[in-house]
């Protein structure tokens, strides 16, 4: 066979046994169509069908087809991660403020403190853990963001799920999340630093800020219609300057997105981009982070890695938004719900870590021990989630005919107290 039908074998189980097993064994409610993907991308992978049949997996995914892969699955997920930036909401962020700093600080403070402990106990117990070019506190560093990441785009799609997004209670949700996603960003940053090209990456950042400025007032000046076109040459101009400073192009794809204002365009059309790149070339991001995956260490010891980093981002989670909760004076059980939403991982923190094992800061076992707790941490949201949701929502039905969440009084008295 040519390498052009081989490619395309490849592209046909892509998407057909992801489907497959998605619409016949209707996962929907504990596991979407995109945690499909990503558990297809590892069974898919060299530790499982791989190992069982190595003559399948050299055939198909051979040396040419992955290089041809990657070059889609860079672009998927710069173009995803643009998405995301632009989506930030910064001036609601803004305009609450302290609600939101208390929020965000300690759901991404509490599962960080966590992850940290969670890395330097897998350090403590055995080797393997740390990639060739990462020193100990990068590895640390960056297994506790892991632990601290919310994945925005997913929670936007579970969001729309429970039917909440575009209520004041997932508003709420999401800028909590938002908040926490650039400081996500600036912690990855922060971990690529490369002190033998600190002067390049200092150069990038002050030339971007500049560049930035320009870009959004050109965005404003020019039709609608070309903001798509031209965003997408800011993105790619983006990628290859941080790139080319050493701070990875997803660096340089979220700040491209993120210095853009997102009523710079139609919100129907961005959600409707949106699910189109997840459709259409996204899992092929998935396929190949499965590809990475490696159980060398020993799989025992990868899956209780991956239970440790799940606990500490789940309790982690959970404690610091109740916290949060007990000092803004919310309603019994909202901060558990709001708790169980942010600590979703996912495509988020996929990315992020694999720019840590793209930099060698983190093995690949470490990288399929992060991604299989990504994967649990996903599953288990909208099933614990949608029958506590229902439970807060049951007391405010009975006062209110149509009452929800969003609408509770603590919910009124966060608001009211974040305008002022």
């Amino acid at each position: 066979m040519t390498i052009t039908e081989i490619f395309l074998i490849a592209m046909l189980i892509i998407f057909a046994i992801p489907y497959a097993v998605w619409r016949l064994l209707r996962t929907e409610y504990y596991a979407p169509l995109v945690v499909v993907q990503i558990v297809g991308g590892i069974l898919l992978g060299p530790g499982i069908l791989g190992a069982a049949f190595p003559g399948y997996y050299e055939f198909v995914f051979n040396p040419q087809v992955i290089d041809a892969l990657n070059g889609i699955a860079w672009w998927a997920v710069m173009i995803f991660v643009w998405i995301a930036g632009i989506e930030l909401d910064l001036r609601s962020a803004w305009k609450h403020r302290v609600e939101t700093g208390i929020t965000a600080g300690l759901a991404l403070g509490a599962p960080l403190a966590l992850g940290c402990a969670a890395a330097l106990a897998m350090l403590a117990f055995g080797g393997g853990w740390i990639g060739p070019e990462g020193a100990t506190w990068q590895f640390v560093l960056g297994i506790g963001m892991a632990c601290a990441v919310t994945a925005l785009p997913i929670l936007v799609l579970f969001l729309e799920k429970l039917a909440i997004l575009r209520q004041p209670f997932g508003q709420r949700v999401l800028r909590y999340a938002s908040a926490d996603d650039i400081a996500i960003w600036g912690v990855l940053a922060l971990i690529l630093l490369d002190w033998d090209r600190v002067g390049r990456q200092l150069g990038f950042l002050v030339v971007f800020g500049f560049a930035a400025y320009a870009m959004h007032k050109f965005m404003r000046a020019i039709p609608a219609r070309d903001r798509w076109y031209v965003g997408l040459i800011w993105l790619a101009l983006c990628g290859f300057a941080a790139d080319w400073a050493g701070l990875h192009f997803m660096v340089g794809a979220f700040l491209s997105g993120a210095v853009l204002d997102g009523d710079m365009f139609d919100r129907k059309q961005m959600d409707q981009f949106r699910d189109h790149v997840l459709l259409a070339i996204m899992p092929v991001f998935f396929l190949s982070t499965g590809l990475r995956t490696d159980w060398q260490v020993g799989s025992l010891a990868v899956f209780a890695a991956a239970a440790l980093m799940l606990v500490a981002a789940v309790a982690g989670k959970l404690a610091g938004v109740h916290l949060a909760g007990k000092i803004l004076g919310w309603s019994k059980g909202e901060a558990s719900i709001v708790g169980w939403l942010l600590q979703t991982k996912a495509l988020i923190m996929i990315i992020f870590i694999n720019v840590l094992l793209d930099k060698g800061i983190i093995s690949n076992e470490a990288f399929t021990a992060a991604l299989l707790m990504a994967v649990a941490s996903t599953m288990l949201t909208v099933p614990i989630v949608a029958p506590k949701l229902a439970a807060l929502k049951a007391p405010d039905a009975e006062r209110a005919p149509g009452a929800n969440v969003s609408s509770s009084p603590s919910s009124q008295r966060t608001c009211a107290s974040n305008d002022q």
